[in-house]
């Protein structure tokens, strides 16, 4: 069986040559050298927050920040160059008089276009436990012919700045005359360096760490038309994880015994269709997963928006997903904001990337109804029963058994009807929350420190609102 790895291996050493600035929204520079190595947990893998529900805080667990802006209040309260605030149901930022006009010549169709655009920017972002690594995530309407980009500055500890750096660059599509999503390499001011979708401290900068941020979006359409993008969500994941090969064990929560009714997609079954995106199935376990969860929710792509698939291919929404989550430059659907985004297409869906302390905080979603997709590195000897290593892999966490083992769909299975395994608890926990591990030739590499993706509606319930709230999640 060919082993998961939508993830590229970081390479710590890639750390001491990145270089190079994001840059200005209205002013595009399209960087040159090769793709960036998708984070796994990060260089040096810290990452630090504060997670109100997190009672072992002086114990080494890591507190996670998540910050989402979502309200007309909160949009409020940025700065709005050529946004306006749209309220209702659903309050979002939207362009309101363009701020101005610029030109981006798409590196990877070399087209260049001219785009309205106008942009805003958030609050600081003040962290109360300093952090190493921030990823962003975002909930938007791109109609065709406009798209948004997401940037990230921050002021380290030592009062200084980074540099404004592109966070991602964001189209729901991607027919003729939208541009190709896409990550940014080459972005380092020598002490940080975006990986794919992940600020990161380098790990020469020792102490270092960032005691606050901002995000900025830019939302661009074309020139005198009316259409324009609509953010309904934009946030942010900091951390800072102690380095650390084994975690403490969580024990089985009382009563937390459930499984969630979840469809089972495999990833294998697809293995060699649409090579173009991602070298096919063999590498789509992320918008595997993120497929299962959104039909979980009882969303699906229609027949139309699925016409484009080879009738003799199953599951044809698994397709699908791989296509419209994937970034032209990462080469992979692997990216973790694109992801979530992607989710956040369907109707009246949110999705978010953030990390988690301990399967005790699983429990309690999976107790709420909400399914968890994480993110992991292993051995095949260290998970018994996955029957494959990988370098990188998601699965979707549906419940758990009377013991506390994690009932989970992992998509590299050889059938559907394969997909629903069992994991021990202690086994399953450990490679996800681990930062540190060794490879199968016996090195040390990182760890995703947690990573997971949570999707859920625009109006959940008020046993879902309270859990994703103690949880940190607003």
């Amino acid at each position: 069986m060919t082993s998961p790895t939508p993830r590229r291996t970081l390479l710590a050493a890639a750390l001491a040559t990145a270089a190079g600035a994001a840059a200005a929204p209205a002013a595009f520079a399209v960087p040159g050298g090769g793709r960036a190595s998708g984070a796994l947990g990060g260089p040096g893998t810290a990452t630090a927050a504060t997670n109100p529900s997190d009672t072992t805080a002086g114990r080494g667990v890591p507190r996670v920040d998540y910050h989402g802006w979502t309200t007309a209040s909160d949009w409020r309260g940025g700065a709005a160059e050529g946004t306006a605030v749209r309220t209702g149901r659903r309050p979002g930022v939207a362009i309101g008089r363009p701020a101005g006009r610029t030109d981006y010549t798409d590196p990877h169709t070399q087209q260049t276009a001219t785009w309205e655009y106008a942009t805003w920017t958030g609050p600081v972002r003040r962290l109360s436990v300093p952090a190493n690594e921030v990823v962003p995530s975002w909930n938007a309407h791109t109609p065709a012919g406009t798209w948004l980009q997401v940037e990230l500055r921050g002021t380290y500890t030592d009062g200084t700045d980074t540099p404004w750096y592109v966070m991602g660059r964001w189209a729901a599509g991607d027919a003729e005359g939208d541009i190709r999503r896409t990550s940014v390499d080459d972005q380092s001011d020598g002490r940080s360096s975006v990986w794919t979708d992940t600020f990161s401290v380098n790990s020469s900068a020792g102490d270092l760490r960032l005691a606050s941020y901002r995000l900025r979006l830019t939302l661009y359409r074309k020139p005198g038309g009316d259409r324009t993008p609509v953010v309904w969500r934009l946030g942010a994941m900091a951390s800072d994880i102690p380095d650390r090969f084994t975690v403490p064990a969580s024990a089985p929560g009382a009563g937390a015994a459930r499984e969630l009714e979840l469809p089972r997609y495999s990833q294998n079954i697809h293995i060699g269709e649409y090579p173009e995106y991602d070298n096919g199935g063999e590498a789509w376990c992320s918008p595997t997963s993120s497929q299962m969860v959104i039909e979980y929710w009882g969303r699906k792509p229609t027949k139309k928006q699925l016409a484009w698939v080879n009738p003799e291919f199953a599951d044809p929404q698994v397709c699908h997903a791989a296509r419209y989550t994937f970034d032209y430059q990462y080469d992979g659907c692997g990216n973790w904001p694109f992801n979530a985004a992607y989710a956040a297409t369907y109707r009246d869906m949110q999705g978010i990337v953030t990390r988690l302390g301990s399967l005790g905080d699983v429990e309690k979603l999976i107790g709420a109804g909400i399914p968890v997709i994480t993110s992991q590195s292993f051995l095949e000897s260290e998970l018994d029963g996955a029957g494959y290593g990988t370098a990188g892999h998601l699965m979707c966490l549906i419940g758990f058994t009377e013991d506390g083992d994690v009932i989970a769909n992992d998509p590299a299975s050889d059938s559907n009807d394969a997909v629903r395994h069992v994991y021990k608890r202690r086994q399953f926990e450990n490679i996800w929350l681990r930062t540190k591990r060794y490879n199968a030739s016996g090195k040390e590499a990182s760890g995703t420190g947690g990573i997971c993706y949570l999707y859920w509606p625009a109006r959940p319930t008020a046993v879902q609102r309270r859990t994703l709230a103690a949880l940190g999640i607003c």
